[in-house]
């Protein structure tokens, strides 16, 4: 174990710590009220324990397992050539970037990458960020102001919403995918922006995270571009592992004229950690003098930023890895169906199976640990009341036996969780 190879090597400890005395207690009373109200609506969470490195076989609270949980698509998080980069990197340039980005932290490593992003995109420009979060925030805060108008899909991720909030932005949502609610969202917003002297965004996952579909991109951003609007895409879960090229879900639905502003992730696909934000040259300009998120930070490390660019030599010279990761999704799904398990509306490498009740949800995740599966469970607020789900998600490098004896393992237990729920909540109803 990692932990027990740096107590050989750090001296033993002289100095005896204790915990100093404070005011706890006050923090505590509002800890105490917020886990109450999560443990009585089935949603309290803890993290899970990782051994070992990420790939398809991990070690997860002690136990070997069958990785079915990990965004690591393309299993480059512990690639040979994409370790060694962040190793060389490291020896050359140190750990740390050691401030900010306009300060001391920009490093050619950096501005490799970004270069490398750009051309592999077809863009301009490209600017990292430390964090996927940071890069929506950032991006949304700058491109729109107070009395601007976002129109925003009902699932959009979480970054996206906050994003919005930040920048105090008059936010539209309409319901998830519907293109005719836009369409008439944005009519009212067009003629509202031109009124008014405000601009309009619409701001659009490329693969929705929780249920593994697309969203309308060719409809939607000719509908954009009709009524003036800019078109913001985060394709955190699409960067990598669709189209021919692997540019994402603008690419594989023949849209990527139609976006504006491309947000994508380096922690996903590409196996390190970190974003980026690609597009003209005069929007990285705007964003290294305006982005917050971007300004008030440390720049990502360069083991990460040599990792990141390694792993996006791979993915335009290896297209063979996300053919292999979408064949398995596929290959999943239809085992699923097979058993009678819906996992529409799905069509990536994100495959949910909609249990509902919390309870159950993780108790089939449990049982499917037991069994040597890792697929998480995934409850509200990550997803809406009453759809809560297992959320399984593939890799390029798992064996077509591995996917068959996971779907086998899901329809066997997934009938037993549903009924054991259902049975404690007829008996607690009777209590009543």
């Amino acid at each position: 174990m990692i932990a027990d190879a740096w107590a050989r090597l750090l001296p033993a400890k002289t100095v005896t710590q204790t915990v100093r005395p404070g005011r706890s207690s006050l923090v505590d009373a509002i800890a105490d009220e917020a886990l109450a109200a999560f443990q009585a609506h089935g949603t309290y969470r803890r993290m899970r324990l990782l051994t070992s490195a990420h790939g398809r076989h991990v070690r997860v609270d002690g136990r070997p397992v069958v990785h079915f949980a990990s965004s690591n698509y393309l299993d480059l998080a512990n690639d040979p050539g994409v370790v060694e980069a962040a190793s060389t990197a490291a020896r050359s340039h140190g750990c740390a970037a050691a401030g900010s980005r306009l300060i001391c932290g920009n490093s050619d490593l950096h501005e490799d990458l970004e270069s490398a992003l750009a051309t592999f995109l077809g863009v301009e420009a490209a600017l990292v960020f430390s964090t996927g979060y940071m890069a929506n925030v950032g991006v949304l805060s700058t491109l729109v102001r107070p009395g601007d108008i976002v129109l925003s899909d009902a699932l959009n991720h979480a970054s996206i919403v906050d994003g919005c909030r930040l920048a105090r932005a008059d936010v539209r949502v309409f319901p998830h995918g519907n293109v005719e609610a836009l369409a008439d969202l944005l009519r009212i917003a067009g003629d509202a922006a031109a009124r008014d002297k405000h601009r309009v965004l619409l701001a659009l996952d490329g693969v929705y995270s929780m249920d593994g579909d697309l969203a309308p991109l060719p409809a939607m951003t000719r509908l954009a571009r009709r009524y003036g609007a800019i078109v913001l895409l985060d394709d955190a879960h699409g960067c990598g592992t669709l189209g021919v090229c692997g540019r994402g879900a603008a690419e594989l639905l023949g849209a990527e004229d139609g976006v504006d502003v491309y947000v994508g992730t380096l922690g996903k696909a590409l196996g390190s950690f970190g974003a980026f934000v690609a597009g003209s040259a005069r929007l990285r300009d705007l964003l290294v003098n305006a982005a917050r998120t971007f300004l008030f930070t440390c720049a990502l490390s360069p083991p990460q930023v040599a990792a990141a660019r390694a792993a996006l030599h791979i993915v335009e010279a290896e297209p063979r890895r996300r053919e292999r990761l979408q064949a398995n999704a596929t290959r999943l799904r239809a085992r699923l169906a097979s058993h009678g398990i819906v996992t529409a509306p799905s069509t990536t490498q994100i495959v949910p199976v909609i249990v509902g009740d919390n309870e159950a949800t993780m108790q089939l995740t449990e049982r499917l640990l037991e069994r040597g599966y890792f697929a998480q469970g995934i409850r509200h607020p990550s997803v809406p009341h009453g759809t809560a789900r297992l959320r399984i998600t593939l890799m390029a490098t798992h064996e077509s036996s591995e996917i068959d004896d996971l779907a086998n393992a899901v329809a066997e237990e997934l009938p037993r969780v549903t009924q054991s729920s259902a049975g404690e909540r007829s008996v607690h109803r009777g209590t009543l």
